[in-house]
């Protein structure tokens, strides 16, 4: 059967992990990127055979039953994720201590931090948050902008953030949002409306297409950034940015 694992961009990845598979019992993983001169083509059907992925959905229900595990397999670009939910199974043999899990040790990805955990319901969810490196370093960036710059500019710079706004995602803008707004009203100037902030996810479609592009972000999503640590810009604007330039 076709197994479908090359996700068509940054945002699909975190999609398809923390929806499809951390929700539904997927919690002990590995990652890894694969070489640039290696054929990843040839490295995920080495993966897919290796760890039998490529079976149905009727054959990991039986599995399931048995007390067997399952395993998913998903990458972008060079990095990817294999991981697979409690039970017995060649993998957690191979693999070993490599093994995490992610409810102790969430996935770091694209500026991402990806966990299970409990909800402020007291009922456990897939946990999609900015990652506290990251999060800090946007904390302090929009902070030396909010008493030097209009609301507009800081509005726009909060529209093209590359997160997509999953609760704790909303939560941690929101913070970000207050500690702007105490500053600008300490300066006595006007606050920056709740309205900067995107409040509901865009669900995007996960994998390419069969033949289509196995290595680059999809194209029109915007959600790759500048690699530089402190600039937030899509990277099709990185050339405008005068932290990217050489």
């Amino acid at each position: 059967m076709i197994y479908r694992h090359v996700a068509a961009s940054q945002r699909a990845f975190v999609q398809q992990l923390a929806v499809a598979y951390v929700t539904h019992g997927y919690w002990y993983y590995v990652t890894g990127c694969i070489p640039e001169h290696k054929d990843v083509l040839r490295v995920d059907d080495k993966l897919i055979a290796k760890y039998n992925i490529a079976i149905s959905k009727w054959a990991r229900s039986r599995r399931k039953r048995q007390g067997l595990a399952n395993v998913h397999y998903i990458r972008h670009g060079q990095f990817f994720v294999l991981i697979a939910t409690r039970g017995l199974h060649r993998f957690f043999d191979e693999e070993g201590q490599c093994v995490r899990d992610i409810r102790h040790q969430p996935i770091h990805f694209a500026g991402y931090s990806i966990s299970y955990r409990l909800g402020v319901d007291r009922k456990w969810h897939a946990s999609v948050r900015i990652h506290p490196v990251e999060y800090n370093e946007l904390k302090n960036h929009l902070l030396d902008m909010a008493t030097c710059r209009s609301v507009e500019t800081i509005r726009r710079e909060l529209a093209r953030l590359p997160y997509e706004p999953y609760a704790p995602v909303r939560r941690q803008l929101l913070n970000i949002l207050r500690a702007i707004n105490r500053a600008r009203s300490k300066a006595g100037f006007q606050p920056v409306s709740l309205s900067a902030i995107r409040m509901s996810r865009r669900v995007v479609k996960v994998f390419h297409p069969p033949g289509g592009n196995t290595i680059a972000t999809a194209s029109g999503e915007g959600d790759s950034t500048c690699r530089r640590s402190r600039c937030f810009v899509p990277t099709q604007e990185a050339a405008a940015c005068h932290n990217c330039q050489a």
